[in-house]
């Protein structure tokens, strides 16, 4: 007999239904959120019951990889499917939610999701670290502008990050009262800082000793930042049959809605990975604002640019450089700058 297993996953406990190719519950239960019991539980049960399944979260990585290890194959189910199948339900609890998940299972009615390398959890380890650094210290320089403001100290628009420490301290230098409530703030802040620098050498150690990073590093506003998080997010470029199905993946498509006689085109999705849609959004605003070599591909965005707004322009372009990073990564080419000199595009 064939059984089908949906895990609801919680932080400490999880819920277990194994259901028949009937639909009849067979059994469930709730134990420990840990691997180890997690698999005595099932081997318990039957040694023919052989896959489980469970919804995209924060311990997908750890029970796929320790179940995986234990004997089982592993269905990680995309959350926001499982989510609108199981909103359908009367009452939401753990034990309907796991016994939701193994009926799922049982129809095949389910997208499945890739689990990444533990090195790509790694990367990805790295380059949280940094913008959560980053974020921080911004956050204290903003709040040491707006207390300097209240004394009519007012800093320029835009100061480095690294000559806003001696910036600052030289306008209160004078005042003893003032220095000992703001000098805390800048240091903790300048700790920020070096600890922001250490985590960015690292990021540029790490894109500067892989060679696909270099390559992808050579398309115009494509940093070591925007190559790193696309490699560490795709992980595995044979998962994608069609380069032009990255974008989408990264919610840098329209959504569609289209009902009878209605078929309405909407903004973009804003699904899947927001670093990776963030990082590519960069890539291409410098691409066309900052980066003064000539390519096909600022030619084309500058021209969308003129007729759509510079907004649309960068989403655009940025849709393009997830589907040429996809394509160069499987390849192995080079990016194409265009054979032509640009048609000149006014203001």
């Amino acid at each position: 007999m064939t059984y089908f297993t949906g895990i609801d996953v919680s932080l400490r406990s999880v819920s277990i239904c194994v259901v028949d190719d009937r639909g009849e519950v067979c059994r469930e239960a709730k134990v420990d959120a840990q691997v180890d019991v997690i698999a005595t539980w099932l081997h318990a049960f039957s040694p023919e019951l052989k896959s489980v399944g469970f919804e995209a979260g924060a311990l997908s990585q750890y029970l796929t990889y320790g179940l995986q290890a234990a004997g089982f194959e592993v269905i990680c189910l995309e959350a926001r499917q499982v989510k609108n199948t199981l909103d359908a339900m009367r009452n939401k609890t753990d034990r309907n939610d796991a016994r939701g998940i193994a009926q799922i299972l049982r129809t095949g009615w389910y997208s499945r999701v890739h689990i990444k390398s533990l090195h790509s959890h790694r990367v990805r380890a790295l380059l949280a670290s940094r913008k959560a650094i980053l974020a921080k210290c911004v956050d204290l320089e903003n709040e040491l502008r707006g207390l300097l403001r209240v004394f009519g100290i007012r800093l320029a628009p835009r100061v480095g990050h690294g000559s806003f420490d001696v910036q600052v301290r030289s306008t209160f230098a004078g005042d003893e009262m003032l220095s000992c409530a703001l000098v805390p703030l800048l240091d903790a802040r300048t700790v920020l800082y070096k600890t922001y620098l250490k985590l960015d050498n690292a990021v540029k150690a790490l894109t500067k000793a892989d060679p696909l990073c270099v390559r992808l590093m050579s398309i115009p506003g494509v940093g070591p930042v925007t190559a790193l998080t696309f490699k560490s997010a795709v992980d595995d470029p044979a998962r994608f049959k069609s380069s032009r199905t990255v974008a989408a993946h990264f919610g840098l498509t329209p959504k569609r809605y289209q009902s009878g006689e209605m078929d309405s085109p909407g903004h973009i999705s804003r699904a899947g990975d927001a670093d990776v849609r963030s990082a590519l959004y960069v890539a291409a605003h410098s691409l066309l604002t900052r980066n003064a070599q000539w390519s096909s591909l600022k030619a084309w965005g500058m021209r969308l640019a003129k007729t759509r707004g510079h907004r649309r322009a960068v989403i655009a372009v940025a849709r393009k450089l997830a589907v040429i990073l996809h394509r160069m990564w499987v390849d192995g080419s080079e990016f194409r700058w265009g054979s032509q000199e640009p048609i000149a595009v006014k203001a």
